[in-house]
């Protein structure tokens, strides 16, 4: 009994990590106690984890706890050390349900210190030591203890499996390699094994040379995010000091005129109450009399509905429509037509500046766009789709805008458009209401002889027939001819053939920043079609035109989201 108390006391005050007497014990907030120096050890090597655990139970503890020496348990060990009671014995290491035991131990199997490849064994120290003194023995290899040494006995010859089949990439015993791999690329699994390690070892030179480089870039990246975070910062309370201020104004203008519309409001209530009770008493006259003459249809006697026939039939005088003067309240649509040409004049000069604020805005991204490659599927250049509606200010008389202006077509007459600077006047073409800045993909489909998809500068000339009007015919527009059979890239006045397979539906990537615009033919798989290079000096306008003026071509920008 008192041998087992010993053994309890031993267990009791040792260290799992060293297995033997605490020395300068400490406790850590889960309850379990180690050598202070042993636990420092296992979490310096926890450290890049920034997460520590518990050896024993693994209970994670962020941030690093603090050490601090346990004096009460320091004590029972020194009286247990006065008492004879020394290091934990080598017998007493014994083998948990997580650890690899001896497979020569009888009862009780202590923890295994080496596992034998060729014996497919597992050993403690002591009897692992035939391995170090019987000389057969010293050639086999020896490896950290494994549970998984029966996996390297061949299933169905029960060999051990020395040879690796490339063919079939499994191991293999030699039985195997003169029946069911006979004839197959075969190496000794230590070969296999040397030339993988060499590729593994070229993986992680590869790998830690992309982990230097990224955290290079990320220690680059942080130095920017300082005066990136204060700039920023300024530039939006700026900007809502700005823009609080012009939205007061509007507020207060939308205020008055709210004021006019209530007090008209009234005085046309009251015309209009007046009205209304005049046709109420009308309606309920009218209800009576109906009602009365119903109940004399349910009548059976012939002779007295007959007798009150008359007098029931007889109706007042309707009111004199003529006399209601019900008029359209054109006062209050001159009203929102007003507002709403205030809001339209608005609205071209935000668009108009709001460009050039975007511009502004997307200079950020330069430090970046080196890292911003163009995609190369649809999928990648769909990110950054970008819905794109016609301006019908810009669309000459003979197109036809529909689908939420999002479609134009060649008519065979001239539309109803209201004049405006900003219509071209002798081409067949339309610019977007958008402007264009960053990173921007649409798609066009069209049908018909052909037609001009075009990006150009809003301040691209609207009026004649000059080549300063025309898309890709001036050094303000860029513009790709597509027809049937064949296409075309222009741009001032100089043409590129381009030789592909038709499409109808082509697709346009532009990365205003970058100065890139990629033509695509749109299909299964992505063709492209041409793109440029340049510096865009301004925000730029999607277009197209009818060069061919064939009447009923169309050209629609499709909705990609």
């Amino acid at each position: 009994m008192a041998e087992k108390g010993d053994q309890l006391d031993r267990e009791t005050f040792s260290c799992s990590i060293c297995l033997d007497l605490l020395k300068d014990p400490v406790t850590i907030p889960c309850g379990h106690s180690y050598c202070m120096s042993c636990i420092k050890n296992f979490w310096d090597g926890e450290d890049q984890k920034k997460i520590h655990s518990c050896p024993q139970c693994r209970q994670t503890f962020t941030p690093r706890p603090v050490l601090g020496k346990n004096t009460i348990l320091a004590a029972l060990v020194e009286q247990l050390k006065k008492t004879g009671l020394q290091s934990a014995p080598a017998d007493l290491c014994y083998a948990g349900p997580e650890d690899v035991a001896c497979d020569f131990c009888t009862g009780k199997k202590l923890k295994a210190f080496k596992s034998c490849q060729v014996c497919l064994a597992s050993y403690c120290e002591k009897h692992l030591q035939p391995h170090y003194d019987v000389a057969p023995l010293k050639k086999h290899k020896l490896v950290e203890p494994s549970k998984t040494l029966q996996e390297n006995i061949c299933s169905h010859h029960d060999e051990v499996m020395k040879i690796f089949c490339r063919t079939d990439q499994q191991s293999i015993c030699s039985f195997c390699s003169v029946e069911e791999h006979k004839g197959h690329d075969t190496v000794s699994a230590a070969a296999e094994r040397t030339e993988r390690q060499r590729e593994l070892e070229a993986s992680r030179q590869n790998i830690q040379q992309r982990i230097q480089d990224r955290e290079k870039d990320v220690k680059l990246l942080q130095q920017e995010v300082g005066a990136i975070s204060h700039s920023a910062d300024k530039a939006v309370e700026d900007s809502e000091k700005i823009f609080t201020e012009l939205i007061s104004l509007i507020q207060k203008r939308s205020s008055d005129v709210k004021q006019q519309i209530r007090s008209q409001q009234e005085t046309e209530m009251s015309r209009v109450k007046e009205l209304q009770e005049k046709l109420q008493q009308e309606i309920t006259e009218l209800k009576r009399k109906d009602a009365e003459l119903k109940q004399l249809s349910y009548t059976e006697d012939h002779n007295q509905f007959l007798h009150n026939y008359p007098s029931l039939s007889q109706l007042s005088e309707p009111t004199d429509s003529s006399s209601i003067d019900i008029r359209p309240l054109r006062y209050f649509e001159d009203v929102t037509a007003a507002v709403s040409e205030l809001r339209d004049k608005l609205q071209d000069i935000l668009t108009e500046k709001w460009t050039d604020i975007s511009m502004r805005v997307t200079e950020v991204d330069v430090l970046l766009s080196n890292s911003k490659a163009e995609p190369k599927t649809r999928a990648g250049l769909l990110q950054y789709s970008y819905e794109i509606t016609l301006d019908p200010n810009a669309a000459r008389k003979w197109l036809l805008l529909s689908e939420g202006n999002r479609k134009a077509t060649r008519m065979s007459k001239e539309q109803s458009y209201s004049s405006h600077p900003d219509r071209f006047t002798y081409w067949t073409q339309v610019l977007s209401r958008e402007s264009l800045t960053g990173r921007c993909y649409w798609e066009v489909e069209w049908s018909g002889i052909g037609f001009y998809i075009a990006v150009a500068y809003k301040n691209i000339s609207r009026v004649g027939q000059l080549d300063e009007c025309k898309f890709g015919h001036n050094d303000k527009s860029w513009a790709l001819d597509c027809k049937k059979n064949s296409y075309q890239f222009w741009f001032n006045n100089i043409s590129t053939p381009v030789s592909v397979p038709q499409s109808s539906r082509v697709g346009v990537y532009l990365d205003h920043t970058a100065g890139i615009l990629s033509f695509y033919s749109v299909s299964e798989t992505m063709t492209l079609l041409h793109r440029v290079q340049t510096t865009f000096t301004q925000p730029l306008h999607a277009g197209v035109w009818f060069h061919y003026s064939t009447v009923g071509e169309t050209a629609e920008f499709c909705k990609l989201k």
